[in-house]
């Protein structure tokens, strides 16, 4: 369900790949949300460093959105950016696994299609 690849680069460096990648890969970052800059604000330490990056591939959205509006739910693609043990984590929950949820065998392509590319952006940016 989860996909996680690992690198020896720090978080900063990994998520200006990151971005470079995701657009490379004609998708789009909608929004860069920083965990530990919004737990603080909310007056909560929160030390680890945590970017999660929603990003989202427009044609590829329409194609499951126009079979089934109740996939919006679990859009647009999130890819998590983390430290642990040492090591800067991408991962994200796999879109093949998240479509199932939702009953719709015609999806499957279009699930395995993103998922792909999920997965070619996320190496690309742990490589850079």
């Amino acid at each position: 369900m989860l996909i996680k690849i690992s690198t020896d680069k720090p978080v900063k460096e990994v998520a200006a790949a990151l971005q470079a990648a995701v657009e490379a890969n004609h998708f789009g970052v909608m929004q860069v949300h920083n965990l530990k800059e919004t737990m603080a604000k909310k007056g909560v330490e929160f030390a680890s460093e945590c970017l999660i990056f929603e990003v989202c591939q427009p044609q590829q959205a329409k194609k499951v959105l126009d079979q089934d509006m109740s996939v919006s739910t679990a859009l647009p693609c999130r890819i998590s950016l983390y430290e642990e043990a040492g090591k800067t984590i991408l991962a994200t929950l796999k879109p093949t696994t998240l479509l199932a949820m939702f009953n719709a065998p015609q999806l499957k392509g279009v699930a395995e299609e993103v998922e792909a590319s999920i997965v070619k952006i996320m190496k690309e940016a742990a490589s850079v």
